[in-house]
């Protein structure tokens, strides 16, 4: 995500595939095709309002990272501002009820954290841009966009952990099956914490740039040095 173009469009094309997943059921607006218990009319809307935001900044991210649209930075601070303030600061408050109406312990916690955090790397990366500090800006993106793509990586991993159960002794089909809602708060609190620490370890894996006094040139290592 740091300079290659492929990653981010990799990740814009899996955005819009998983995006249309998770709002397709929802497009018909009606209470019965929701795939979520829900208890009423007013947690169908939250629940809704969630959903529709998050595919809003699950698809515009990986565009924050594209280095074309970055260079056009009219460009670049429209599509953030729409990714923060039409996705994330939605998503993340009202996935706070959602989370708490869940009834499940692992998801009440899980996906509370992350939607607090959702919130606060979104703004600590919004007032680094605004000081024009735009490397600090961009590692708070990256982080923010870990969190958004729990849609992603949390649906990848409850599959994996149902599987690697097969072993144990839950290896018929009806088995895994009943498995299945224990391991979706369990999938989407790994997802989010995988995705920070894969966030945090390209952060750190950064070559770091040599600092040279102002006004000279570096020189190369093999160069004479000069006579004294």
């Amino acid at each position: 995500m740091r300079n290659g173009r492929p990653v981010a469009w990799l990740l814009f094309g899996v955005a819009i595939v998983v995006g249309l997943v998770l709002t397709y059921p929802y497009l018909s607006l009606d209470l019965a095709d929701s795939r979520l218990d829900v208890r009423g009319g007013p947690h169908y809307a939250v629940l809704v309002a969630h959903i529709f935001t998050a595919a809003v900044a699950l698809v515009l991210g990986p565009l924050q990272f594209v280095p074309r649209i970055r260079a056009r930075r009219r460009v670049h601070r429209a599509l953030g501002r729409v990714y923060l303030l039409a996705g994330v600061l939605p998503s993340a408050v009202a996935g706070i009820p959602v989370a708490l109406w869940s009834g499940r312990p692992v998801t009440q916690v899980g996906l509370t954290t992350a939607a607090v955090l959702w919130l606060v790397t979104g703004v600590l990366a919004f007032r680094a841009a605004r000081r024009r500090d735009f490397a600090t800006h961009r590692a708070w993106m990256m982080r923010n966009y870990a969190l958004t793509f729990l849609a992603v990586t949390s649906r990848v991993l409850v599959p994996l952990l149902l599987l690697a159960q097969i072993p144990f002794g839950g290896a018929e089909p009806g088995a895994i099956a009943e498995r299945a809602p224990a391991m979706i708060p369990v999938g989407q609190t790994l997802g989010w914490i995988l995705n920070l620490l894969v966030v945090e370890w390209l952060l750190r894996r950064r070559p770091r740039r040599p600092r040279h006094t102002a006004g000279r040139s570096p020189r190369p290592a093999d160069a004479p040095a000069p006579p004294r």
